[in-house]
């Protein structure tokens, strides 16, 4: 094990309770086995014995590393400058939970990462066995396999079997995702980072396909990226009726019943969503358990703030400009920033006066 990783390690465990020893352990255990795994790019590239396939990818991932730090801005770090076969199909699995007639998601906090609306196991078995205490406790609980997570800098991030195989615009759309959460990360503000991520990686991806991509790559991701709006527009919709329905006067026997009618509804609209696509099977797997208010309580977490950081990256015309205004906008109260970022959207106010009014 790694002299930091030890270090991090030792840290948490004097920080936490009894309780989370346990938790902690798995974590970092974890995490080291995946680090463990990994080896540098240019080493498979050169193993003859590794797939053509792994090493027409990896190649096209030193390029897009390449585009994220000289075009993007992005860290010049070791990030993404290996590769690990995890020989599983996720890397690691998060539990999310939300009361049965709220779509507020629970929280856990931790000493280095903060207060998030999610727990990480490594292994899939403990966090359904974690789930399964929640679910006895009357939450809503969705189990959901994680093909890849930042450690905020922390350490190296390798590349993973469990997304290399995806199509370039995609594989290029999570690698700046990812690298975007080490240039700002704001404490206890899930929907602030994840938004501020989103933005990167789809500003970052337009750029890089009008920079190297041809036009059947382009046509690939316009295609999946509509896919992907329509599936956001449907579940939008959704919980927003079941928002309605949790805050109307009737019993809670009626809301109930009035939930299930719901996301009944849902499924048959993402039925005819798929006949649409041509028979797409993308998202099946966010169907694969009982659909509670779990699946939809981080929906609003990854795109409400989209918005207002688009309209700050135009004002700040160039990716350093923007990442040290979000960097400003870090250091306020959650709330102040949220209300800044909303301000931005509706109004394309400049977010560095409404920083110095705040100050």
């Amino acid at each position: 094990m790694s002299t930091r990783l030890r270090l991090v390690l030792c840290l948490v465990l004097l920080a936490s309770g009894c309780a989370q020893v346990a938790y902690y352990g798995q974590a970092a255990h974890g995490e080291f086995s995946l680090l463990d795994r990994a080896r540098p790019i240019d080493d498979w590239l050169a193993d003859p014995g590794a797939d053509a396939g792994l090493k027409a990818k990896l190649a096209r991932t030193k390029q897009m590393r390449r585009f994220a730090i000289s075009e993007l801005g992005l860290p010049d770090n070791r990030s993404y400058t290996e590769y690990a076969d995890l020989q599983r199909p996720f890397a690691l699995w998060n539990v999310v939970a939300a009361p049965a007639l709220s779509l507020e998601p629970k929280q856990w906090c931790f000493p280095i990462a903060g207060c998030v609306n999610y727990r990480g196991y490594f292994n899939q078995t403990a966090a359904q066995k974690f789930a399964m205490g929640l679910r006895e406790q009357g939450f809503d609980v969705q189990v959901s396999g994680v093909p890849a997570y930042s450690t905020l800098g922390w350490f190296n991030d390798p590349l993973l079997s469990t997304f290399i195989k995806y199509p370039d615009g995609e594989l290029a759309r999570l690698i700046f995702h990812e690298l975007a959460h080490q240039t700002v990360y704001a404490k206890d503000d899930t929907q602030f980072n994840e938004s501020f991520a989103i933005t990167v990686e789809q500003a970052g991806v337009e750029r890089w396909l009008q920079a190297v991509g041809n036009q059947k790559m382009r046509d690939a991701y316009v295609q999946f990226e509509g896919r992907k709006e329509d599936f956001l527009a449907l579940l939008l919709k959704c919980r927003k009726q079941l928002a309605a329905n949790y805050a109307s006067d009737v019993s809670d026997a009626q809301k109930l019943q009035r939930k299930a009618a719901i996301f009944s509804a849902l499924q048959e609209d993402y039925q005819q969503l798929k006949l649409k696509w041509g028979g797409y099977t993308g998202f099946d797997r966010w169907f694969a358990e009982p659909l509670s208010n779990a699946h939809l309580a981080l929906v609003a977490t990854y795109y409400d703030l989209v918005p207002g950081f688009r309209a700050l990256l135009a004002q700040q015309k160039t990716f350093p400009r923007f990442y040290a205004a979000v960097a400003k906008l870090a250091e306020l109260s959650k709330d102040e920033r949220h209300r800044q970022l909303d301000e931005l959207a509706k109004k394309g106010t400049d977010v560095n006066s409404l920083v110095t009014m705040s100050e």
